[in-house]
């Protein structure tokens, strides 16, 4: 991997533990969540007449990649309503690799190599020890792990429609843009539904946060998938990763959680599995 896509991969993650910072401060987590990627989506419709149309081989690609990230979104929100930064984000980036590589041998019957069962075992003891130091610290939300995990199963399928989508599609730029153009018309439809029309009011009161939230939501999956058109996709998906290092630093340092050894360790070993069974499967 050149080094400045691998710099440009790091910014992202960096990005990325920042927008889910964000969500996590919110009084009302859906709420700002759906603005945020209403922002983004804002963002999107401005740089549009200056990039290229999207070829229509990815046009299927991109309507996939849609649907499934208003439900990304969804889960989200409604994960960080009782759950923690330190232990929700790395519950939902370490274990999108784990569960690929269970569904490929499970359902597809891929064969695993030695190098690939130990960025398993180890996402699955680092996940195990995550939620043994939150039950310990009284800050298990059973809930919001569940659904933590299963989103994690989404950040798994839009990592492989996405991946192939941005290739097809000729301008990874132009996909990105208007992937979250559609996907933020979508959630803001969604959450009218829910709440009712008026409740979009709210909007102005959020949208300082809408617009830096949105921003980097745009920026940082824009920059992710410019990368897998410049380096193998593997690659850049372990990378993407370290993210959860950066989540655990904005969680100790901004939101004054309390990240114990042992959570420390934890997530350690989970971006470590994640790594090692993104290079050695």
């Amino acid at each position: 991997m050149p080094l400045d896509v691998m710099a440009v991969v790091l910014f992202a993650a960096l990005l990325h533990a920042g927008w889910n910072a964000l969500v996590r401060s919110s009084q009302d987590t859906f709420a700002d969540t759906a603005f945020m990627v209403g922002g983004a989506a804002l963002w999107a419709a401005c740089l549009l007449p200056l990039l290229p149309m999207p070829a229509p081989a990815s046009w299927p690609w991109l309507g996939a990649s849609v649907v499934i990230h208003v439900l990304y979104f969804s889960l989200v929100a409604l994960a960080y309503r009782g759950g923690e930064l330190g232990l929700a984000y790395p519950l939902m980036r370490g274990s999108a690799p784990l569960l690929t590589a269970l569904a490929a041998t499970q359902l597809l019957g891929e064969r695993l190599s030695p190098g690939a069962w130990t960025g398993i075992v180890l996402i699955g003891g680092g996940i195990l020890l995550l939620a043994g130091d939150a039950r310990r610290r009284g800050h298990l939300h059973l809930g919001s792990a569940a659904l933590a995990l299963a989103n994690g199963a989404v950040i798994a399928c839009y990592t492989l429609i996405d991946g192939r989508g941005a290739r097809l599609s000729g301008s990874a730029f132009g996909y990105t843009a208007w992937m979250l153009l559609l996907s933020g018309l979508l959630m803001l439809l969604l959450f009218c539904l829910r709440r009712g029309r008026p409740e979009l009011a709210r909007l102005r009161g959020s949208g300082r946060r809408a617009v830096i939230g949105g921003a980097g939501t745009l920026a940082s999956y824009t920059l992710v998938l410019w990368a897998m058109t410049r380096a193998p996709i593997a690659l850049v998906a372990a990378l993407r990763e370290t993210s959860v290092v950066f989540a655990l630093l904005i969680a100790a340092g901004v939101l004054k959680e309390t990240v114990s050894r042992l959570r420390l360790a934890a997530i350690v070993v989970v971006g470590a599995g994640a790594i090692a069974l993104r290079l050695l499967q």
